[in-house]
């Protein structure tokens, strides 16, 4: 298992923690103080404890090494948690949009005010959680870790939502005591939208779409400056988990022997993976120069 493997298990430990221990305080305070949008939010959290569960043994799986069968690794299981990830996130906007309907359309009390206290602290508490674990994914390269980041900020939105609706409620009185109602109907909206978000990138993995300009920009720089590589022609990235393997053609002198190219081809190999430690290999194709196009 490497580094940036170890490093988003760590981070998802602690994401799945900090969900679990605030979605007991939404419910229990929504229960108590009236709010269903802050029940709403319990929810949320009640369902990024188990997407962050997914994510973790995503990650645990997709570090396999390659086998027989998995001759690229496990990586391209990552993204498929991802999905998974996404499918919880709408299903959670589904339940608090349906369930925000039901409550605009009964009356109800007016929320506690100090719902609003619950709320700001909780706020500050997910937007503090969202940039860890985005730091994490951005380091690690990880689009479930990504993804469960994405989770923090819909809950910090709803959160926000939320409190905006209650306030609303408290301040204007009578008449408005649906206004919690209407944010968190509101936020459900956001978290669908975020839910798009995170499966674009993930389906262009799994699509192995090009996506990796300034990767490219790095490889051909490397390996041009390797003695005896003339240029480079073909690139293509291939992202599996939290690393990437690399197709790239090379041009040689064409007068040289076959075993000369060959120890430029690996020269240029070890080099890039000491340069660049997220590249798990290189499959690299020899061409003398006076056929390159």
């Amino acid at each position: 298992m490497n580094l940036n493997t170890k490093k988003a298990i760590r981070a998802t430990y602690f994401s799945i923690l900090g969900n679990a221990l605030l979605a007991i305080a939404k419910g229990i305070t929504g229960i108590f103080g009236n709010s269903y949008a802050l029940i709403a939010d319990a929810i949320e959290s009640t369902t990024d404890v188990f997407s962050s569960l997914l994510v973790l043994l995503g990650l645990k799986y997709s570090s396999k090494p390659p086998d027989y069968n998995h001759p690229y690794g496990h990586g391209k299981a990552e993204p498929l948690i991802t999905f998974t990830v996404v499918g919880f996130l709408v299903i959670s906007a589904t339940v608090i949009a349906y369930e925000s309907i039901q409550h605009i359309q009964t009356p109800h009390s007016t929320p506690k005010p100090y719902t609003l206290i619950v709320l700001a602290v909780i706020i500050i508490i997910k937007e503090v959680f969202y940039r860890f674990i985005s730091k994490k994914g951005v380091e690690t390269k990880s689009s479930s870790l990504k993804a469960d980041a994405w989770h923090h900020r819909s809950d910090a939105i709803t959160s926000l939502m939320a409190f905006i609706g209650i306030s609303v409620a408290l301040f204007m009185g009578p008449g408005y005591e649906t206004a919690d109602d209407w944010a968190a109907l509101f936020a459900s909206g956001f978290i669908l939208y975020n839910a798009y978000l995170i499966l674009r990138p993930a389906l262009g993995e799994v699509m192995d779409e090009h996506m990796y300009d300034d990767m490219v920009s790095d490889i051909r720089k490397i390996a041009e400056d390797v003695p005896g590589v003339i240029e480079t022609e073909k690139c293509f990235v291939r992202k599996t988990g939290m690393t990437f393997h690399i197709d790239l053609h090379i041009a040689v002198a064409a007068e040289i022997t076959v075993k000369e190219g060959h120890n430029i081809a690996h020269e240029v190999k070890n080099e890039l993976l000491a340069e660049l430690p997220e590249i798990a290999d290189v499959l690299i194709h020899v061409e003398p120069d006076d056929e390159m196009e």
